[in-house]
């Protein structure tokens, strides 16, 4: 997968499953990544991700949002 300092904006396949993929334990289960509240996404940089695609799709969800690109978000977000 790509490196998560270098947000892959232009992957769509990435940022549509970025769009998909929901949240599978805690506090925000079954919340859509890209709805994760900042401060809990910082969270999980600060502690660690999980392992696998999981805690790879975070780090994205990370980047795009401490960087200020979450607008990336909005023509991928279902009506």
């Amino acid at each position: 997968m790509n490196n998560p300092t270098n947000p892959p904006i232009n992957d769509p396949q990435l940022m549509l499953k970025l769009a998909r993929y929901r949240m599978p334990f805690g506090k925000y289960a079954n919340t859509l990544l890209i709805d994760l509240p900042e401060p809990y996404v910082v969270w999980f940089a600060n502690k660690g991700f999980p392992k696998g695609e999981l805690g790879e799709l975070l780090g994205i969800v990370h980047e795009i949002k401490i960087n200020g690109l979450e607008y990336l978000f909005e023509p991928l977000r279902t009506k």
